[in-house]
C-alpha cells in the first residue's frame, strides 16, 4: 500500500489554513477484524496483504512513512442548529489518495487513530461498535446505489475505551473523492476570512467540478451544483427509508455523498416520524424531516458562500436564493420519479401522489414493514387486484391494503402493465435486503466476542441488495421484538 499511497494529497497542498498536521497515536497490539476485498480489488490491493504487519501498521495509525503528511481538516458547523466555530477533524486524519483501477483518486482516512487538535474534550479513538456500523452502512449505502464514503478495513485493538460503557478501541479506514462539507466553508465566513472560500471554491472546480469552470459565474454553478446533488441524495434515502440522525452542516458533504455514519438506521415498520438517534430529544432530525433539514443546511452553505457570489451583497443573496428555490422541485421530480418506479409506474399522471401518500398512510396506520412491503408489491397481480399479493400480509387489516389496491390495479390497467416485466422492474429497484439496526447489532455483538465472520456475511449480502439471494432469506423476514429496543446515540 506505501507504493500506491500518494502522499502528500491534493487537499494538503492548500495549505495549513485548512488542516493541522498531526501523529496518529499508535493501537496496542493491533489485529484485523475485516477487509473489504471488493473495495480493495477496485483499488488493485491484494486484500491478503492487509494480515501483513506493516500494511496493518500502517491502517492503525501505528507506522508513518518519511513521504506522509498525516493531516486532520478544519471547518465548522451547525449542529443541531446552533452554530460551533470551530468542530475538524477530532479523530480523524488523512493519509493522503489512492486511485482506483480507473485513475480515479480517494482520499484515504483514518478514524480513530488519536486525538488531534479538533479533539476538544474528546479521546480521538473510535470503538469497535461505531466502525462496525460505518463500514457495513457505508456499503450498504452503495449497493443501493446511493453515494457515499466508502469503507475499506476495520483494525482492532484491546484498548478500553469509555464510552456509556468500557469498549474495546478500532480503527476505521475509509475513502472518498473529497471529504470537504458545508462546514468547511462555513469556518472562513464566519472568520470573516473571504480568501480561504475562494481556494477551496477553486479547489473544488478544479478537481471534482471541473465542467463548471468555464460558467460565467463557476462559484454559484458550485453552489447549483451542491443544491441538485443534495436534493437527488436526500430523495434517495427516502425512497429506501434511510434515516441519518445528524444532519449537522459538518455532516453534509459538498459532493453530495452520504457522509458520518453515526445513530443512521433504516425504517423497520414505517413511521414518518422515526427517530433514530436517542440524543435528538426534540426530533430535528426524524425521518420525515430530512428533506427540510437538507434545505435548511444549504441555506447555511449559501451564507458561507455568498461572499463569492458577487461583490454586492444584496446581489450575492439574490443569486443564492434564486439556487437554493430550486431544491424543492428538484428533491420532488428525484423522489417522483423514484416512488413510480417503487410502484412499477412507467407514466407520470396527476394521481401518483394521491396513490402514494395513500399507501404509505396505509403502512402507518398497520405498522407495516417499509422495505418488505415495497419489495412484496413486485408480485402484484392485476387480475386478481391484489388479492393474492403477499405484500398483504404485512398489514394487520388485510383489508386496508386490499381497499387501496382496487385503486392500484385501475391505475396499472390504466397504462397497460404487464404484470412479469413490472415484477422484474420493481425488483431493480425495491431491495430485498437493508442494514436493519438488529443485523448490525448482531453483528457487533458477535465482532465484541471475537467472532468477525458476521460482519463479513453481511457485507456481501448488503452489495447484492436488490437479489433473492437463496439461503439469505432470513436476514429479509420481519424483525424480531427485540430489535425495537435497540438505542443508538451520537456515540454510535
Amino acid at each position: 500500500m506505501d507504493t500506491l499511497l500518494k502522499t502528500p494529497g491534493r487537499f494538503s497542498c492548500l495549505g495549513e489554513a485548512f488542516y493541522s498536521h498531526v501523529t496518529p497515536e499508535p493501537l496496542p497490539d493491533p489485529y484485523l477484524v475485516s477487509v473489504n476485498e471488493s473495495l480493495a480489488g477496485e483499488l488493485g490491493l491484494d486484500a491478503q496483504h492487509f494480515r501483513d504487519k506493516a500494511t496493518l501498521e500502517l491502517l492503525a495509525g501505528n507506522r508513518v512513512t518519511d513521504q506522509m503528511q498525516p493531516l486532520s481538516m478544519l471547518y465548522a458547523g451547525h449542529q443541531f442548529g446552533h452554530f460551533v466555530p470551530q468542530l475538524g477533524d477530532g479523530r480523524a486524519l488523512m493519509l493522503g489518495e489512492l486511485r482506483d483501477r480507473h485513475g480515479a483518486l480517494w482520499e484515504l482516512q483514518l478514524k480513530g487513530a488519536g486525538m488531534t487538535p479538533y479533539s476538544r474534550s474528546g479521546d480521538g479513538r473510535a470503538v469497535l461498535r461505531s466502525t462496525i456500523r460505518e463500514y457495513l452502512g457505508s456499503e450498504a449505502m452503495h449497493g443501493l446505489g446511493i453515494p457515499t464514503t466508502r469503507a475499506l478495513c476495520i483494525v482492532g485493538s484491546d484498548e478500553e475505551v469509555y464510552r456509556e460503557q468500557i469498549e474495546t478501541a478500532a480503527v476505521l479506514a475509509r475513502l472518498a473523492p473529497s471529504h470537504l462539507r458545508f462546514g468547511s466553508f462555513e469556518v472562513f465566513y464566519y472568520r470573516d476570512q473571504h480568501e480561504p472560500l475562494q481556494v477551496l471554491g477553486d479547489y473544488l472546480l478544479a478537481h471534482h467540478y471541473p465542467a463548471l469552470r468555464d460558467e460565467e459565474n463557476p462559484y454559484l454553478a458550485l453552489f447549483r451544483e451542491v443544491v441538485s446533488r443534495t436534493a437527488r441524495l436526500l430523495a434517495q434515502w427516502q425512497l429506501v427509508g434511510f434515516a441519518h440522525g445528524v444532519l449537522n452542516t459538518d455532516n453534509m458533504s459538498m459532493l453530495g455523498l452520504t457522509l458520518d455514519y453515526g445513530p443512521y438506521g433504516f425504517l423497520d415498520a414505517y413511521d414518518p416520524g422515526f427517530i433514530c438517534n436517542h440524543s435528538d430529544h426534540e426530533g430535528r432530525y426524524a425521518f420525515d424531516r430530512q428533506p427540510a433539514i437538507g434545505r435548511w443546511n444549504l441555506t447555511c452553505l449559501a451564507q458561507a458562500m455568498l461572499p463569492l457570489f458577487a461583490e454586492e451583497a444584496e446581489r450575492a443573496v439574490e443569486m443564492a436564493q434564486d439556487a437554493l428555490d430550486a431544491y424543492e422541485s428538484a428533491f420532488m421530480d428525484c423522489y417522483s420519479q423514484g416512488m413510480r418506479a417503487k410502484l412499477g409506474l412507467t407514466v407520470r399522471r396527476e394521481e401518483d401522489h394521491r396513490l402514494v401518500t395513500g399507501l404509505l398512510d396505509i403502512m402507518k396506520g398497520q405498522a407495516a414493514d417499509y422495505t418488505r412491503t415495497f419489495r412484496a408489491l413486485a408480485d402484484f397481480r392485476t387480475e386478481d387486484e391484489g388479492a393474492s399479493c403477499p405484500a398483504a400480509d404485512e398489514f394487520r387489516d388485510r383489508d386496508a391494503f386490499r381497499a387501496w389496491a382496487k385503486g392500484y390495479a385501475a391505475r396499472l390497467r390504466g397504462e397497460g402493465s404487464q404484470d412479469e416485466a413490472r415484477r422484474r422492474a420493481m425488483n431493480r429497484v425495491n431491495p430485498k435486503y437493508v442494514l436493519r439496526n438488529y443485523l448490525a447489532q448482531q453483528a457487533i455483538v458477535q465482532a465484541q466476542n471475537g467472532h468477525y465472520g458476521e460482519i463479513e456475511r453481511l457485507r456481501k449480502l448488503l452489495a447484492h441488495p436488490f437479489d433473492e439471494q437463496p439461503g439469505n432469506q432470513a436476514y429479509a423476514a420481519v424483525p424480531p421484538d427485540w430489535a425495537g429496543s435497540i438505542s443508538v446515540s451520537c456515540s454510535s
